[in-house]
């Protein structure tokens, strides 16, 4: 197939776009090159006569109609987002321009494309949200393809307006559309704001590990190559308006994750001191939900697909990973907000 995907030179993105040279596809990469965005994430496939980078912002309509004339995709697969929860909430314009006037103008393209090809069953639009937009859970239970949304901050809310704009050109229009919805990805290449990376290069760097409040919120962890394999996997086998929720059967305590991989880089890089004494307690971030958790039966049941990667492999390599590409982190320490606190509201 020809994809085009959105946010390719981004985490998840670069990930899908990696897997999907691997297994035969041709890809389109259109990124804006916003600041989570790097280009060395592709740089392994930047040669592959299979894979072409359009410089372009989903926003910019006039752009994306370029782009399908002249590439023609099979199908789209959906990335390009403003994702970082922090950063919502202190500058939420940005998450409603790029997440649903962003997602409305692609739909638009992908819907003039589409028609003007004669309507190829063939053709695909596949939307990659997030957990999120489920709200947060109590101490039991699991978000099904069935709960009902319930966003609970700026970030969540644009995702789950951009869902429903999905949805509305499946049922309006007909456009063939598939989605799904993701719990939190890890891995290489995990751009340094997040959680995950955060730990690792405050722990390297002899800095504080800042945790939100008492570090008890839970989160479901998806090695993100797994989660590449699975949106591949919809994409091609997927039922044309269905939604397919991706987890990867691990929850764990925000604070429990920090402790594990202050104890693998207790392993790899010992000092005097336990990284774990590094941990910091700060104010929690307005709004946080409690816990997400993903239940996976509709993907295991419908398409075969399960998770490969357990946390404790995924986190040695992610882990490993880091240690192995400072100059790719390093290059990206003074890009605005990383390594500092945001999202105080």
């Amino acid at each position: 197939m020809k994809l085009l995907v959105t946010g390719g030179a981004g985490f998840i993105g670069s990930a899908v776009v990696r897997q999907a040279i691997a297994q035969g596809h041709h890809v389109v990469n259109l990124d804006a090159l916003t600041y989570a965005a790097c280009l060395e994430n592709v740089a392994s496939v930047a040669d592959d006569p299979a894979y072409v980078f359009e410089h372009a912002d989903i926003r910019d309509r006039a752009a994306l109609d370029r782009i399908f004339a002249t590439h023609k995709p099979d199908a789209v697969m959906h990335l390009a987002a403003e994702s970082h929860v922090d950063r919502s909430i202190d500058g939420p314009g940005d998450f409603i321009e790029t997440n649903i006037t962003g997602t409305y103008h692609l739909l638009e393209a992908a819907r003039a494309y589409w028609t003007a090809q004669d309507r190829p069953q063939r053709f695909r639009f596949h939307h990659i949200s997030t957990d999120e937009v489920f709200g947060s859970l109590g101490e039991t239970g699991q978000f099904t393809e069935e709960t009902p949304y319930d966003p609970r901050s700026p970030y969540s809310a644009s995702k789950a307006a951009s869902d429903h704009l999905v949805c509305a050109w499946h049922e309006t229009y007909g456009l063939p559309i598939v989605m799904t919805n993701c719990s939190n990805n890890y891995g290489p290449y995990h751009f340094p704001e997040k959680l995950i990376p955060v730990v690792i290069l405050n722990a390297l760097a002899g800095k504080d590990i800042p945790v939100y409040g008492q570090g008890l919120n839970v989160r479901d962890w998806l090695y993100v190559e797994d989660h590449a394999d699975a949106l591949l996997t919809v994409l091609q086998k997927g039922a044309l308006g269905r939604s397919y929720n991706i987890g990867g059967e691990n929850e764990v305590k925000n604070v429990d994750i920090v402790r594990m991989i202050c104890a693998i880089l207790d392993t790899k890089i010992p000092k005097k001191t336990q990284y774990a004494d590094q941990i910091r307690f700060v104010t929690d971030r307005p709004g946080h939900d409690l816990r997400y958790a993903i239940d996976p039966t509709r993907i295991a049941t419908e398409l075969g697909w399960r998770p490969s990667v357990t946390l404790e492999e995924g986190l040695k390599k992610t882990v490993q990973w880091y240690l192995d590409n400072e100059d790719w982190w390093r290059a990206l320490q003074d890009r605005e907000g990383v390594g500092k606190r945001i999202g105080k509201g």
